[in-house]
C-alpha cells in the first residue's frame, strides 16, 4: 500500500531497460548523457577541497533553519547583487527548494505554472507535496520565447505561484529582460510568486545581447521573488549537497520566516558543507573554467560533425550544458534512441523526455570527454 502520490509503476521503461542489459552484459557504449561533472574528466583542486570540509569547525553542531550565518554570508558574497546574508536559506538542493517552497506557496491541490520544454522534474515535486505542476509550453521562433497567451490560459482560481529556469534546461534558453519585465508585471497583477532557477546561470555559451543575466539584479520587485541555486552546479559539486534559497523583494522576505519554520522540521544541510562554504564558492570559477572549456570544445565538435549532415541541425547553446539536435522525424523519439544505442553504441536522449514536441529531437550532453567520437558516431546512424 502506498501513497497516491508516488507513480503507479515504477518499471523502467524501453530504453531504461536497454542500458541496463547493455550493463549486465558488460557491452561498452558512450553515455552522451552523461551530465555528472565529477565523472567526466574534469580537474579540480583537490587539495583545498579536501582541507576545506576537514576543518575542526565540521566537528561543532550548532543548528540554524536558515543555515548557518557564515554559509548565508558566503553565499551572499559570491552572488553580489546587494543580496543580504538574511535574506537566503539554505537547503540540501535546488529540489528540496523546490519542495520546500510549494510548502509555503500552496495547499493541496493548489497548482503552479512550470516551463516546457524542461528537465522532467517538476511534474513529482510537485505531486509529493500534493501540488500539480502545469507545463506551459514556450513559443518556438529562432529561439525558445515565453508564451504569455498560453500562461495567462493556464491560470486559475487555485495557481500560486510561476516557475522559470535561466536558463532552461535543456534549451539553454535565457530569459530576454523584456519577457523578464513582462514576467514580473503578469506575476504581480495575478498576486502570483515568482520561482527563478538559476542553476546553470554562470554557463554562458551563445548569448543573447538582451539576456537575463540573474534575477538578483531586481532588487524590489512588485511580486514576491525567489532565486534557487547551488554548489551542485556553480561549483560542479554535486556530491557535496548545498544549495539555498534567496528571497528578493518586501513581499519575498515577509515570508522568509514560515520558510524558516519549515527549514525547521529537516535540519538537512549538513555541517561540513556549510563550514566549507566560503572556500568552495571561492574555488568554483576556477572549477568552472574547466567545464566551460569542456563545453566549448565539445560545441565546436558538433559543429564540425554537422557540417557533414546537412539533415540534422542544432539549436542555439546560449547557456548550460546540453545541446539539442534537430533530426528527421521518421520514427518515434525513443525508438530512434534505442535503434541508435544497439547500433553505434552511444546514449542519448529523446527529446520527448524534456517534453520537446514531435519526434525530431535528441538530446545530448556536452560534458563527456568521448563527445566528439560520440557525436560522430551518432550522426553515422542518420
Amino acid at each position: 500500500m502506498t501513497s497516491g502520490r508516488l507513480p503507479s509503476s515504477l518499471e523502467d521503461n524501453s530504453l531504461s531497460s536497454e542500458i541496463a542489459a547493455f550493463r549486465r552484459q558488460g557491452r561498452p557504449f558512450l553515455d552522451l548523457t552523461s551530465s555528472n561533472p565529477t565523472r567526466c574528466g574534469i580537474p579540480y583542486p583537490e587539495r583545498e577541497i579536501l582541507a576545506a570540509l576537514a576543518s575542526p569547525a565540521v566537528l561543532a553542531y550548532d543548528p540554524d533553519p536558515r543555515g548557518s550565518r557564515t554559509a548565508r554570508e558566503a553565499v551572499a558574497a559570491y552572488h553580489g547583487h546587494g543580496l543580504d546574508p538574511d535574506d537566503a536559506v539554505l537547503t540540501a538542493s535546488t529540489s528540496e527548494a523546490y519542495g520546500w517552497l510549494f510548502k509555503l506557496l500552496c495547499d493541496p491541490g493548489d497548482d503552479v505554472l512550470v516551463p516546457s520544454p524542461s528537465y522532467p522534474l517538476f511534474h513529482w515535486l510537485g505531486a509529493l507535496e500534493g501540488v500539480e505542476a502545469r507545463p506551459v509550453p514556450a513559443l518556438r521562433f529562432e529561439r525558445w520565447n515565453l508564451d504569455f497567451t498560453a500562461l495567462a490560459e493556464a491560470v486559475g482560481p487555485r495557481t500560486r505561484a510561476v516557475v522559470v529556469v535561466n536558463p532552461n534546461n535543456p534549451t539553454g534558453q535565457f530569459l530576454s529582460r523584456g519577457e523578464w519585465d513582462s514576467l514580473l508585471a503578469f506575476c504581480a497583477e495575478r498576486g502570483l510568486a515568482l520561482l527563478v532557477d538559476e542553476v546553470f546561470a554562470d554557463y554562458v555559451l551563445e548569448p543573447c545581447p538582451d539576456r537575463l543575466a540573474t534575477a538578483l539584479l531586481e532588487p524590489d520587485p512588485p511580486c514576491p521573488v525567489f532565486v534557487l541555486s547551488g554548489l551542485s552546479k556553480i561549483a560542479a559539486l554535486p556530491q557535496l549537497k548545498l544549495g539555498w534559497i534567496a528571497a528578493r523583494g518586501a513581499a519575498a522576505k515577509g515570508l522568509l520566516d514560515p520558510l524558516a519554520f519549515i527549514a525547521d522540521q529537516y535540519l538537512s544541510v549538513s555541517a561540513p558543507v556549510q563550514a566549507a562554504a566560503a572556500t568552495l564558492l571561492r574555488l568554483a570559477p576556477a572549477i568552472r573554467e574547466g567545464l566551460l572549456t569542456r563545453l566549448r570544445a565539445n560545441l565546436a565538435a558538433l559543429d564540425a560533425a554537422l557540417a557533414a549532415h546537412p539533415g540534422i541541425t542544432r539549436a542555439r547553446v546560449e547557456g548550460g550544458w546540453s545541446a539539442i539536435l534537430r533530426i528527421p522525424a521518421l520514427e518515434p523519439g525513443e525508438d530512434c534512441a534505442l535503434r541508435i544505442l544497439r547500433t553505434t553504441g552511444v546514449l542519448v536522449h529523446p527529446g520527448h523526455f524534456f517534453d520537446l514536441p514531435g519526434d525530431g529531437h535528441l538530446v545530448c550532453s556536452l560534458l563527456p570527454a568521448a563527445f566528439p567520437d560520440g557525436i560522430k558516431k551518432l550522426l553515422g546512424a542518420f
